[in-house]
């Protein structure tokens, strides 16, 4: 359940993707080794989250963090990297390790209202693409930008698919049928 006070947005539950684009609940976030949270996602009167605090997070520091959880493996409903990650869990744990508090569910991304163009996305931004069935236009799941502008288009995320778990992937036919958009979480990548 989502709240919208003051501008801020409250998660009361707390949800998960899966490959089919499908919702389920969770215990929680994932915890962060400072034990800090920067700041809840700021909405704008409509309810879309128009920033994330990201205090003093380096884009390159957050890939390198999630590029140290490769080989994890999937496992459906989690944040935990004893256990393994879906989609979201992964991004909701790379964000957590910082402080950055992001939705839980890689359909409230959804409403982030920071999109990029796709030649213009930078390490760190994120992207999102359907479930596994890509003829519905939901979003279902997504991953971390790792590539620079000029380079191939690569994101890393955790798969249920052939990889099954965390890895890097370029922007391939398969996944490029399936995605939606791309949004900039960190406003340094702006500049």
């Amino acid at each position: 359940m989502r709240f919208n006070i003051g501008g801020y947005i409250v998660l009361l539950s707390f949800l998960s993707c899966n490959s089919s684009g499908e919702s389920s609940s969770n215990a929680g976030i994932a915890g962060n080794p400072y034990n800090k949270i920067i700041g809840y996602p700021k909405a704008d009167s409509a309810g879309y989250i128009t920033k994330i605090s990201t205090g003093k997070t380096n884009p390159a520091d957050l890939v390198i963090f999630a590029k140290s959880l490769i080989g994890v493996p999937y496992k459906y409903g989690s944040t935990d990297p004893t256990q393994g990650f879906d989609c979201s869990g992964f991004i909701t744990h790379v964000f957590n390790h910082f402080g950055i508090l992001v939705p839980r569910s890689s359909t409230d991304f959804t409403i982030i209202h920071r999109g990029v163009k796709l030649q213009d996305t930078r390490p760190g931004d994120l992207i999102l693409f359907t479930g596994t069935d890509s003829t519905i236009r939901k979003v279902g799941h997504m991953g971390i930008i790792i590539s620079s502008p000029g380079q191939e288009v690569k994101f890393i995320h955790s798969t249920s698919g052939k990889a099954y778990g965390v890895t890097e992937t370029p922007l391939n036919k398969y996944y490029m049928g399936r995605y939606i958009k791309t949004i900039r979480v960190f406003p340094q990548n702006d500049k």
